[in-house]
C-alpha cells in the first residue's frame, strides 16, 4: 500500500517546481522592452565596430605592403650603386694613368733612339738637338695631360702656389715680388702638385 505521506511530498515538489517556472516566465516577461531593444543594438554596435575595423585594416595592410616593397627596391638599388661606384673607384685608380702613360711610351722611344745616336755621334751640336727633342716632346705629354707650370719670376708673391726659401733686400724691386725662381713649381687645374721655390724681393 502506497504511503500516504510520500505521495504528499511528491505533489508539494511537484507545485514548487510549477511555481518557479511560472515565476521565471513573468520575469522575463516584465523585463523592459527598451531594455532588451538596448541589449540587442549593443551586441550589433559590437558586430559592426569588427566589421569596420577590419575593413579599415585592409587598407592599411596593403599600403603597408606597398611601402615596404618600394623601400626594399630601393635599397636593393642603392646597394647596387654602391657596389658599382666602388668598382668604377677602383678601376679609375687602377688604370686611370692609362692615357698619360701611352702618351709617354713615345716620349721614352725619343729618349731611347737619342741614346743609340749619343754613342756614334761625336758633334754636340747633334746631342743637344735630340735632347731638345726629347724634353720639348715629354713637356708637350704633360701638357696635353693637364700639367700647367706655375709663373713666378716677376710676379707678386703667393703663398698659395709659391714657396719662399731665399728674401733679398732691394730696392730695385717692389717689395714682396719674386726676383728668381729657383725650382718649377706644377699645378694641375687648381690644384698644386709642387709649390714654385723663389727668391721674394723685401725693402732695401
Amino acid at each position: 500500500m502506497e504511503n500516504p505521506f510520500k505521495k504528499t511530498i511528491k505533489d508539494d515538489d511537484k507545485k514548487e517546481q510549477e511555481t518557479l517556472t511560472e515565476e521565471n516566465d513573468i520575469s522575463e516577461e516584465n523585463v523592459p522592452k527598451e531594455e532588451k531593444e538596448s541589449e540587442n543594438l549593443e551586441e550589433d554596435s559590437v558586430e559592426d565596430s569588427n566589421s569596420v575595423d577590419e575593413t579599415e585594416q585592409n587598407p592599411l595592410q596593403e599600403k603597408y605592403d606597398t611601402l615596404n616593397n618600394q623601400y626594399i627596391r630601393l635599397a636593393a638599388d642603392f646597394d647596387n650603386y654602391r657596389k658599382r661606384t666602388e668598382q668604377e673607384r677602383e678601376a679609375l685608380l687602377k688604370y686611370g694613368a692609362e692615357n698619360t702613360l701611352k702618351k709617354m711610351l713615345e716620349v721614352l722611344d725619343n729618349f731611347e733612339r737619342g741614346l743609340k745616336a749619343i754613342e756614334t755621334v761625336e758633334d754636340c751640336e747633334k746631342v743637344k738637338e735630340c735632347y731638345n727633342l726629347a724634353y720639348k716632346n715629354f713637356t708637350d705629354v704633360l701638357a696635353k695631360a693637364g700639367l700647367e707650370t706655375i709663373k713666378a719670376e716677376g710676379e707678386v708673391f703667393d703663398p698659395n702656389f709659391h714657396e719662399a726659401v731665399m728674401q733679398t733686400p732691394t730696392k730695385e724691386t717692389p717689395e714682396n715680388t719674386i726676383i728668381a725662381e729657383l725650382q718649377k713649381g706644377y699645378k694641375l687645374g687648381d690644384k698644386v702638385l709642387r709649390p714654385t721655390l723663389v727668391n721674394v724681393a723685401t725693402e732695401g
